[in-house]
């Protein structure tokens, strides 16, 4: 993992002005980086996002099981699907975030998390997006901002399950979970600080 001091270098040398191009009222972003508890609770907090969903996807497996993917043979990502407002946020800004809170250099596995479940993929769901993911994780690597090499996929969306009821919203729901109180409150706290004119209502 990268320290908080690359961390906020990263998030300077990122800080561009972004913009945003597109007419639509709403797009989506796939992101896979690690147990999406952490993802949806991040995301769900910046502005412009109007839904996360936890689900699976990149695998072949239909209508996967959270203890199906678990083992790994699915195929399937854990990963949310993340719609947003382009004149509120844009693809670059979620690319941003996304980079910033979860390791992309550590193959198949986020922390104590192992297995091609925990992958870090940007699923793509435009031509516009692809460029936009492989530009940027160029742009990473060439400023030397993490210690190692990006190993983070771009690949084209695929199908996406919605995981069950109870991933949804998993933070809130069960604030005194362990993993909950160590691992996804940790990384949301950094996010705030870090991110502090993403924030809703802020």
């Amino acid at each position: 993992m990268i320290g908080m001091n690359k961390i906020l270098i990263f998030i300077i040398l990122t800080n561009l002005n972004f913009m945003n191009e597109s007419q639509k009222s709403h797009e989506t972003a796939i992101f896979a980086g690690g147990c999406f508890w952490c993802t949806e609770a991040i995301f769900k907090e910046m502005k412009g996002v109007e839904s996360v969903v936890p689900g699976y996807t990149g695998g072949k497996r239909p209508n996967p099981t959270y203890e199906q993917v678990t083992t790994g043979a699915t195929g399937h990502a854990e990963a949310v699907k993340i719609v947003f407002d382009p004149s509120e946020i844009s693809y670059e800004e979620l690319l941003q975030v996304f980079f910033a809170t979860h390791d992309p250099t550590t193959l198949n596995r986020q922390g104590n998390d192992v297995g091609t479940q925990y992958r870090s993929t940007v699923f793509y769901t435009n031509d516009k997006q692809k460029a936009l993911a492989e530009a940027y994780i160029k742009f990473l690597n060439d400023s030397n901002v993490f210690d190692q090499y990006i190993v983070t996929e771009v690949v084209p969306a695929q199908t996406f399950y919605e995981a069950e009821d109870y991933h949804k919203n998993y933070l809130a729901n069960n604030p005194d979970n362990p993993y909950c109180q160590y691992v996804v409150l940790p990384k949301l706290e950094k996010f705030r600080k870090l991110f502090k004119n993403k924030l809703k209502n802020e």
